[in-house]
C-alpha cells in the first residue's frame, strides 16, 4: 500500500500562485520515476478530473484549462512531485489530489488507471 501525501494547499486571490508538493510515506523508490504521477482536482459539484501529469521518463501533459500556468515536475531522489500553480483564478477552486498510475502515455490518466491516492489538498482561489 502506497500512501500519497499533499501538502502546500491555501487560500489566494485571483492571480496569485501555489506550489502544492506530493510525497509518499513508504516506498518512494518504488513510486517516483517508475509510474506515472499526475494531479487530479475536484471542484464541489463537479466530477474529479485530471490536470497535470508526469510520466517516468519526464514527459509531461495537462489540460487545456490550465496549460501554460500550471507546470509538474518530480525529484526522484527526493521522492517528491510538484504541482506549481501560477496565474489562479476562482475557477481552480478545488481540492487537490496527488496520484499514480502505472504508465500515462503522454496522456491525462483517467480516473479507473489510478492505482493510489492521496488524501488531497484544499486550493481556494478569491476574486
Amino acid at each position: 500500500q502506497v500512501n500519497l501525501v499533499e501538502s502546500g494547499g491555501g487560500s489566494v486571490q485571483s492571480g496569485g500562485s501555489l506550489k502544492l508538493s506530493c510525497t509518499a510515506r513508504e516506498y518512494s523508490e518504488h513510486v517516483f520515476g517508475v509510474y506515472c504521477m499526475a494531479w487530479f482536482r475536484q471542484a464541489a459539484g463537479k466530477q474529479r478530473e485530471a490536470v497535470a501529469a508526469i510520466d517516468s521518463d519526464g514527459s509531461t501533459t495537462y489540460a487545456d484549462s490550465v496549460t501554460g500556468r500550471f507546470s509538474i515536475s518530480q525529484d526522484v531522489a527526493k521522492g517528491t512531485v510538484i504541482l506549481e500553480m501560477n496565474s489562479l483564478q476562482p475557477e481552480d477552486t478545488a481540492m487537490y489530489y496527488c496520484a499514480s498510475a502505472p504508465v500515462c502515455g503522454r496522456e491525462l490518466p483517467p480516473l479507473v488507471a489510478v492505482g493510489y491516492w492521496g488524501q488531497g489538498t484544499q486550493v481556494t482561489v478569491s476574486s
